[in-house]
């Protein structure tokens, strides 16, 4: 058929282009998660263990996260593999094919390059189709890999069907909401309005499955998420609802493949909201733009901050039992003198809390690069804008984020923890520890922006830098790594409050080296070529 034309051809054309970007994903989630399945394995060595888990994650709060426990009268590795991991994995997986369903499907038709492709000899729907089959393609051997992978570790719990079953839903989620990204591709006329859509849509199925998991389970079969782990793998292997996700994502081609095909190219069917004659004072600064362009990833990153607090701050009220059931956890938080673990393990969860809220500051740093590489640089800096102030907007912001995340997950953390503790420590030490780690992440956001003023094409090296910190912080308690080691990081010169009390003297040296960077990175932003 003409609307298929080639349509081999643009599969092959896709997986050139994604190539790596594919590689790097597929290896990440199978890799990751068989590394999960192994190391509870060694951190639950008995049955004893594992039930004692149970009453850490049989709450209300771990249900809405997790989703509503099953084998928990049994719970093996395999059943604790499946209902602590699969949701969260699978929501990792939809966000994977909603990112690189609009990166060949809408993406290309703002940019003007799906013009160009339809110029040659493609049919209508061939591009469509083929990001479709590339994603099918990439989540069968997400799908395949993971069991596969979980199967030969051998654990006598994760028998074969179960493994197939557990790799098949997060294939199953993946595509289907690769489908939800080719629907509101048709719907919107831009790609962040696809984005905006499908991100929404990931969270609402989210929001949804986590209110009908803790009040009404008919509420929770409105979610597709909510369908993913009633599967019950390894338990029940329940293969109907994996059915659905299946049956939902064809039909959601098809009407993907019907709106591309009754549309023009460049068109979106939902109405275009009409701006204002005139830009409100708010949008006549470099500054107001870089946060109007990215307002919405913002306030999402703000909310999932806040959930991430409410959830570690849920389970501090069981935390000295359970750590005093597993050998492994009061190893990882040896006891020191006239602190208890609670305490030892808000100093180490407010470091992973610190460690994502550089996360979106970084994103606001590099999107200036992002709008460079664009060619958008050269409509701003052609008016009244000096290098400066686009640089220093973008900084600027990039700070203020990291600081407004840090404080909302640490806040969260200290009102849900509250709720929860028989003897709470007192609210202000919560948020001081958040405080203490505003110069550690003005560090971060210092690198991030050295990289883009010097070397804008390798801002990756920040996000390798950001990993060793997690690595090197968190596990260098458990595997016994040199001080050395930890110390090559600001994250290892931070006060563990509230169990140490703030170090001015490192925290002047964190600010003076972010001042530094900043400093430099002016510099080399002013002096090097805007790139396209």
């Amino acid at each position: 058929m003409t609307v298929f034309h080639h349509l081999w051809m643009m599969v092959g054309f896709i997986i050139r282009q994604d190539r790596i970007r594919l590689s790097i994903w597929i290896f990440s989630f199978v890799i990751v998660t068989i590394a999960t399945a192994s190391a509870f394995t060694n951190l639950y060595s008995s049955a004893e263990e594992r039930q004692a888990m149970v009453q850490t994650v049989d709450n209300p709060a771990m249900t809405a996260m997790l989703g509503p426990g099953y084998g928990l009268d049994n719970y093996t590795e395999a059943a604790m593999m499946a209902h602590q991991m699969l949701l969260l994995t699978a929501v990792l997986v939809a966000l994977m094919n909603i990112l690189l369903t609009n990166r060949h499907t809408r993406s290309p038709e703002e940019d003007g390059r799906m013009e160009m492709l339809r110029a040659l000899p493609f049919g209508k729907l061939t591009q469509l189709s083929a990001t479709i089959i590339v994603m099918t393609g990439a989540n069968a051997i997400i799908a395949l890999a993971t069991g596969f992978g979980l199967y030969s570790l051998g654990i006598e719990s994760m028998d074969l069907h179960g493994s197939i079953m557990y790799g098949a839903v997060l294939g199953g989620v993946g595509l289907l909401f690769a489908t939800v990204t080719a629907v509101f591709a048709q719907l919107s006329e831009s790609a962040r309005g696809t984005l905006g859509l499908s991100f929404a849509i990931l969270g609402l199925a989210y929001l949804v499955r986590a209110v009908g998991d803790v009040s009404n389970e008919t509420l929770s079969w409105f979610s597709p998420l909510g369908w993913a782990v009633r599967t019950e793998a390894y338990v029940s292997n329940k293969w109907g609802p994996l059915f659905l996700l299946v049956a939902l994502a064809v039909l959601l081609f098809a009407l993907a493949l019907y709106l591309q095909f009754i549309r023009d190219l460049g068109s979106g069917f939902l109405p275009t909201r009409a701006g204002r004659k005139e830009a409100s004072v708010f949008l006549k600064g470099p500054f107001s733009l870089a946060l109007r362009l990215q307002r919405t990833a913002l306030i999402s990153w703000f909310v999932a901050m806040i959930l991430l607090g409410i959830s570690y701050g849920s389970v501090l009220g069981d935390l000295e039992s359970f750590f005093a059931s597993n050998e492994l956890m009061a190893e990882m938080f040896a006891s020191e003198a006239g602190f208890s673990m609670t305490e030892q393990f808000i100093a180490m969860i407010m470091m992973v809390m610190a460690i994502t809220a550089a996360i979106p500051a970084l994103l606001v740093m590099f999107k200036l690069k992002a709008e460079e590489r664009k060619y958008r640089n050269e409509h701003v800096l052609a008016r009244a804008v000096s290098r400066n102030h686009q640089f220093a907007s973008y900084a600027i912001l990039a700070l203020v984020v990291s600081v407004i995340m840090i404080l909302a997950a640490g806040m969260s953390l200290g009102i849900a923890g509250t709720a929860v503790m028989d003897d709470p420590l007192p609210f202000s030490h919560l948020v001081g520890a958040a405080f203490a780690y505003i110069p550690v992440l003005s560090v971060i956001v210092g690198l991030g922006a050295l990289f883009v003023g010097l070397f804008p094409k390798a801002t990756a090296v920040t996000w390798l830098y950001l990993g060793f910190s997690f690595v090197t912080n968190y596990f260098g308690a458990l595997f016994q790594f040199p001080d050395w080691l930890v110390l090559l990081t600001p994250f290892g010169h931070v006060s563990q409050f509230p169990m140490e009390e703030l170090n001015y003297a490192a925290t002047f040296v964190l600010l003076l080296v972010a001042a530094g960077m900043f400093v430099v990175a002016f510099l080399g932003f002013n002096k090097r070529d805007i790139q396209g």
